[in-house]
């Protein structure tokens, strides 16, 4: 990108840059696995197939590629770009794209420097810096990358700045032009007044917000779906013989504080196996679209939570009597928390489900339920319970449930967080369950974060700790310490690297060799985590590696072997690991690590990655038996005590961590927290 001190390269030599370049990056998306419009998960149509207006003939979809090829040829881009254009722009792709050249910088992977390449070739010397059309693919643009980064929207001076950077010459006026357009759209925010401040008559100090319409209004709605739920809730009331069964429950129950407190402090022990599949015959058993509401009164709710296994849980089982939203914060260890209040709900009568982010998530969730639990079969991941058909829809659309808990609710963007809130009918208790000290989503927002800081419903903080010396050293980074403990067992070990070069030798020694000699823990069962692909020691290094070691091949399937490792990305913060079967004709067949196979098309096997090793993102929501922790000499600019808490913490029965990061991995932990990130929710529910 230049920068207005840099003097721009003559137009032909920006030009003939700009064809390789943009070539570049179409081969970049490909193996980055980001979004692509055709790479869709297992279950969703694919992206030329049939919509709402019919579906579309192979005739027309080829005329439309053929006129976006002429297009981009004439405008000096590469014809492989044809598909991705069509799919974003639609079959009128060839036209947008002459009347206006920078609509191509919308297209994954295009930069600005792409975009101003293709549209002198199109426009020659009419392509000016000052052209509004540039302005406005730029703010979406810049907003766009924003997104990426986790914002929900962008201060005003910071948009600005950046246009100044692209030559913008009035930027004041550009984003004037851009919010008239109406796809940007502006909040003000007051801000806290500064410190020492007295004049009550003093306007508090406020900022300008852009966020790209999609992102604003999906906060707007997400804002009003709480509120409508603490709004609507009503808690049931007790009838006489509910008084009378809640008494002598209480007296049956009298002695289990002491055993309470107790379990609150012993090791969580999980049980053994599941208790139940998510889906299937026993799925088919849980909340019905007709079934008629229960509403149990305080003293059966009281009654159920007195029986509770910990004191931790009793107060979920408390909070959530008396509430319609409740926020739940713990480690590992206090899943058997949500557990708990899964049982007892479904006991009282209770329409109840569970979602978690992954499959993993849910058959060790369904395992920390008691035997012959009557909520057993009623835990699902997220996707199944959005888009999947195990609950019946109500007529209303609604999902026919009284309580849902949502684990790993801090991978939740605000889009995914919005649908799920327009899902539940109004009466819903929501129980929102996750470890705040983990990663954030993938996308944009840090929903989970905002509502815990907005004090907006009831919070619970579990008091169960994660057990061992990797539950100990994980706690101790959450609070910003970095303190060695006692591993009598090897649970945790720290080896030192030189390099990015000895770190891996260092990290695929542990894999293919150290750990399941001593151990015990098969290679299968072990993962390696770096912070970012690239490097001496990111996934691709680390990934070359593990393959000449453990499955070495020609790579005959699109660069893949039957019998390697692989990490299907469908979609932005859905990360499927899996083993390669094998390919044919119709594509890559994959054996998916949380059950099932999936066939990849061509195309969609162009984004597939080994699996190895991946990125403390792309973990997020699982944990092995072992895990190996890479930080390369690079890595302290990705370090923070949130990536380094998520990342230790996916180990369940070992750590090795494999440090060439010197000071980096202590200054993170202790001074930088987690990467900011600007968001609306919390001045949209103060508004609320």
């Amino acid at each position: 990108m230049t920068t207005p001190e840099e003097s721009p390269a003559p137009a032909a030599e920006q030009h003939a840059g700009t064809v390789a370049a943009l070539a570049e990056a179409i081969r970049a998306v490909g193996r980055s696995g980001q979004s692509d419009p055709d790479a869709s998960s297992a279950d969703a149509p694919p992206a030329d197939g049939p919509t709402s207006d019919g579906p579309t003939s192979d005739a027309q979809r080829k005329a439309a590629l053929t006129a976006v090829a002429e297009v981009l040829a004439a405008g000096g881009a590469p014809a492989q770009l044809a598909p991705v254009a069509v799919a974003e722009l639609g079959e009128g792709a060839a036209e947008e794209l002459r009347e206006d050249p920078w609509a191509v910088l919308s297209l994954p992977g295009v930069r600005p420097e792409h975009a101003d390449g293709f549209a002198r070739g199109l426009l020659g010397p009419d392509a000016q810096p000052g052209d509004p059309r540039r302005a406005q693919a730029l703010v979406a643009w810049l907003l766009e990358q924003a997104a990426l980064r986790g914002h929900s929207a962008q201060e005003l001076g910071e948009v600005s700045e950046a246009l100044r950077a692209q030559h913008v010459p009035d930027p004041a006026g550009a984003l004037q032009a851009v919010l008239e357009d109406g796809r940007v759209m502006p909040f003000q925010e007051e801000l806290p007044m500064p410190p020492g401040s007295h004049d009550e008559d003093e306007e508090p100090p406020v900022r300008t917000l852009l966020a790209l319409e999609r992102l604003a209004l999906a906060e707007e709605s997400l804002g009003e779906g709480l509120v409508r739920l603490l709004s609507t809730f009503t808690p049931g009331e007790d009838t006489e013989d509910a008084e009378d069964t809640a008494a002598a429950e209480d007296a049956e129950h009298a002695g289990d504080v002491e055993d309470a407190d107790a379990a609150d402090n012993a090791p969580a022990e999980p049980a053994e196996g599941v208790d139940a599949p998510a889906g299937g015959e026993a799925a088919a058993e849980g909340p019905s679209a007709d079934a008629a509401p229960v509403q149990p009164g305080p003293a059966a709710w009281e009654a159920a939570a007195a029986a509770a296994p910990s004191r931790s849980a009793q107060e979920l089982v408390r909070t959530v009597a008396e509430a319609g939203l409740v926020l739940h914060t713990g480690g590992e260890a206090a899943r058997a928390e949500p557990a708990a209040l899964l049982h007892t709900a479904a006991g009282l009568g209770l329409r109840v489900w569970a979602a978690t982010w992954t499959g993993q998530g849910r058959d060790s969730l369904a395992a920390l339920l008691p035997d012959d639990s009557p909520a057993a079969g009623r835990i699902g991941t997220l996707a199944e319970l959005l888009y999947g058909t195990q609950l019946p829809r109500a007529v209303d659309g609604t999902l026919p449930l009284d309580v849902l808990v949502v684990l790993d609710a801090p991978l939740l963007d605000v889009e995914t967080a919005a649908t799920l809130l327009e899902a539940l009918a109004d009466g819903t208790r929501l129980v929102l369950s996750g470890d705040p000290g983990g990663l954030w989503s993938a996308g944009p927002g840090r929903f989970f974060a905002d509502l815990l800081a907005a004090k907006a419903c009831p919070a619970v903080a579990s008091r169960t700790p994660d057990f061992g010396p990797i539950g100990e050293l994980v706690s101790g980074i959450g609070i910003g310490e970095l303190q060695p403990v006692d591993a009598p067992d090897k649970e945790v070990v720290i080896l030192t690297a030189k390099d990015g070069g000895e770190a891996v030798h260092r990290a695929v020694q542990l894999l293919t060799d150290s750990i399941p000699r001593a151990l015990s823990i098969p290679s299968e069962q072990t993962v390696l985590l770096t912070p970012g692909h690239g490097g001496p020691a990111g996934t691709r290094a680390l990934n070359a590696a593990a393959k000449a070691r453990l499955n070495p091949g020609p790579g005959r399937f699109g660069g893949f072997d039957p019998g390697d490792r692989v990490v299907h990305s469908p979609a932005l913060g859905v990360n499927l690991p899996a083993r390669v079967l094998d390919g044919d004709a119709s594509g890559l067949h994959l054996e998916l690590a949380d059950g099932g196979r999936l066939t990849l098309s061509p195309q969609q096997a162009a984004k597939l990655r080994h699996g190895w090793a991946v990125t403390a993102h792309q973990a997020v929501g699982r944990r092995w038996p072992a895990v190996v922790v890479v930080l390369p000499e690079d890595a302290a600019g990705q370090l923070t005590r949130q990536w380094v808490y998520s990342a230790f913490g996916r180990a369940e029965r070992h750590l090795s961590v494999v440090h060439a990061a010197g000071p980096a991995l202590a200054q993170a932990v202790a001074e930088r927290a987690a990467a900011p990130r600007t968001t609306r929710l919390r001045s949209v529910l103060t508004d609320q």
